[in-house]
């Protein structure tokens, strides 16, 4: 069958082959925001993991994580994560797409929750944010969490 009569099944995610081409094709990770703002943590002397899971139980990744000082963070692309800025509903598909973005967007609410039960600064960031405001962001707060607390003055 040639793909310009192609149909998806009922249910489907995608609304034509071409459709579903190229939201395969779309990056999770090493996109082009990630390697702006890791560059820039990097050359600052700071060294983390990418697309690591920040906690071993459980099954979410953070674009960039700071294992010494529990540091996660997480730089989220406007459409896939509902950016109040820059999120447009699709105009095909729309039920299918404004749920997946609304399970994303809950999904990092629980994300966040868990990390800060657990002792870590979960950092957010959009992929539209300057990197070099994300990246000063970011040195900041891992050098602040590495410093040692300062000693308190005591009567002894």
């Amino acid at each position: 069958m040639p793909s310009s009569e192609w149909e998806p099944p009922a249910g489907s995610w995608a609304s034509s082959a071409a459709r579903r081409r190229n939201m395969q094709a779309i990056r999770s990770r090493d996109t082009k925001p990630e390697w702006m703002i890791r560059r820039l943590v990097h050359a600052q002397g700071l060294r983390y993991r990418v697309a690591a899971k920040p906690l071993p139980g459980l099954r979410r990744t953070a674009d960039m994580v700071f294992r010494s000082t529990q540091v996660a963070v997480f730089i989220d692309g406007c459409y896939w994560h509902g950016c109040p800025e820059h999120y447009v509903p699709p105009k095909t598909n729309s039920g299918y797409w404004s749920d997946k973005v609304l399970r994303n967007v809950t999904r990092d609410r629980d994300t966040d929750q868990r990390l800060t039960e657990a002792g870590w600064l979960v950092l957010r960031f959009w992929e539209h944010e300057p990197a070099e405001k994300c990246a000063s962001e970011i040195a900041a707060a891992v050098l602040e969490r590495r410093a040692p607390a300062p000693e308190t003055c005591g009567d002894s």
